[in-house]
Order: C-alpha cells, then sequence, then structure tokens
C-alpha cells in the first residue's frame, strides 16, 4: 500500500488539522520567534526574484517550493527522526497512536503535496500561524478552487499557450512583467506582519507577543498566480486546556472564516 492508498484508508484523520506546539519558556518562544523570521525572510526573498526581470516566474515558484520542501523535511527529521516514513505509516495504519506518529504523518502529507505541486498547478497552498497565551498552531491546507478578489494576481507570458501576434506578445511580456513588480511589492510591504505578530521575546513584553498571527495564501491556475499574505488576530480563550505536549487539533475558526473569505467553490485536499 502506498502513502496515499494509506492516507485514503485513515478515514481523512489529518483534513482540516492543525498542528498545536506548547511554549512552556523563553527558549521555546526564541524558537517560534525565529522560525516565523525565516518565513519573514523567505517573503522578503521571493519579492527580490520576482522584482528581477532576469529571473523566469517559474524559478520563483520553484524555488519558494524548494524552501518549503526543505523546511517540512527539517520538521520532520527533528519530530520523527530519519524513519520519519516508517513512523507515519504506522500512525495511520493503526499501529501506533501517540502525538509523534500524528506529526510526521501530517508533516508528510504536506511534504508530499508540495511535490505534486510541480506538476500539478490548480491547487491553493494556504497556511495559517496563530500564537495563544500558552501555544501556537500551524495549519495547513491544500485546496481546489479558485481565489477571491482580495488576493494579488501576477503572471508569467512564457506560461500561456495563447497564440498571439508578436504585437500582442510584447504588450503581454510588458504586463507580466508589471504584475510581477506589483507583486513584489505587495510582498515586501506585507512580510512585516509576520514579524509584527511573532516579535522577539526578550525585547517585548508578554502581554505584547501572546496574541497574534497571519495567513498566507498562494495559488496557481496555468500562467496566472495568486498572494494573499494578511494579519489575523487569533481567539485568545480558543483552548480551555493547557497545551502539554505537541499534537493535533481542529483548525480553529480563524482558519475557517479566512478560506471562507479567500476562497470561491474551494474543495479541501487538507
Amino acid at each position: 500500500m502506498d502513502w496515499h492508498e494509506r492516507l485514503n484508508s485513515g478515514e481523512d484523520m489529518l483534513c482540516q488539522q492543525a498542528v498545536r506546539i506548547p511554549l512552556p519558556d523563553v527558549e521555546a518562544e526564541r524558537d517560534l520567534h525565529e522560525n516565523m523570521m525565516r518565513i519573514a525572510d523567505a517573503g522578503e526573498r521571493k519579492s527580490r526574484l520576482l522584482d528581477d526581470p532576469d529571473v523566469p516566474l517559474m524559478e520563483v515558484y520553484e524555488d519558494e517550493l524548494n524552501e518549503m520542501r526543505r523546511s517540512f523535511e527539517y520538521r520532520l527529521e527533528q519530530v520523527a527522526g530519519e524513519d520519519y516514513y516508517d513512523v507515519a505509516t504506522a500512525y495511520l495504519d493503526g499501529e501506533r497512536d501517540d502525538w509523534i506518529g500524528a506529526l510526521a504523518a501530517y508533516y508528510l502529507e504536506c511534504y508530499y503535496r508540495l511535490q505534486e505541486r510541480y506538476t500539478v498547478d490548480e491547487q491553493i497552498f494556504l497556511l495559517v500561524i496563530l500564537r495563544y497565551p500558552d501555544c501556537f498552531t500551524v495549519n495547513l491546507s491544500f485546496l481546489t478552487g479558485d481565489v477571491s478578489s482580495d488576493a494579488v494576481r501576477y503572471e508569467s507570458s512564457a506560461l500561456s499557450e495563447a497564440d498571439l501576434s508578436d504585437r500582442d506578445q510584447e504588450q503581454y511580456y510588458a504586463d507580466s512583467q508589471y504584475s510581477q513588480h506589483k507583486a513584489a511589492e505587495y510582498l515586501r510591504e506585507s512580510v512585516d506582519r509576520i514579524r509584527d505578530a511573532f516579535p522577539e521575546p526578550d525585547s517585548t513584553p508578554i502581554e505584547q507577543r501572546r496574541h497574534g498571527g497571519f495567513v498566507h495564501l498562494t495559488g496557481r491556475r496555468g500562467p496566472a498566480f495568486a498572494e494573499v499574505l494578511e494579519a489575523l488576530t487569533p481567539n485568545p480563550d480558543r483552548f480551555d486546556d493547557e497545551a502539554s505536549t505537541p499534537g493535533l487539533v481542529p483548525e480553529g475558526p480563524e482558519a475557517r472564516r479566512a478560506k471562507q473569505r479567500l476562497l470561491i467553490d474551494a474543495e479541501v485536499l487538507i
């Protein structure tokens, strides 16, 4: 039985789930802050690549996917060691029922979905990270459908299959470059929302770092791309129990509202 057959036989146990990670001390908060700064830095890198006319848009897209895949592979090894595939499949097969197996299965499914995005271009990736008083949640969703008008859209003339005249092709190229420039501008202005949501714990009072979050959406349909990066405010009273160990929890109302607002006719894959 391959990975996706195992996943389907697991009765969608990973669908519409989020990872909940405790924040028991300042060291854990430092680690969270550093991870969020890496995400912000990756957004700035993407904006620079988008703004470079010598870099094809497909290279920008593949660079982003590679960065996300490396991040998931790192988390898989951090959670379950080098045998993370065996740990994840044992969880889906019902041979183990612990948080390590659950997180390994969740991260591995996201890892494979990212690999598929090289060949499946009509798939939307949505990331929601929220900070609560004693923990944070990471909600990753892969969906099909369309993106609402709230998204910034940009195109690649090189990916278009339209049969255009030389004059129209030149105009399409110019319009595509301009759309990429505007998307780069949007990302540069938006990445500070990540930094604002997860400030440096050693220099920020605890009252100012107990709540915050963001949503990041990326999608592609043929030559057209869509992007959203916005701040989200979590409900501080969502959890009535203290986070003791990492684990899976149902996605929160913040993520559900973001999907309803940002997506049209969406179907959840995970």
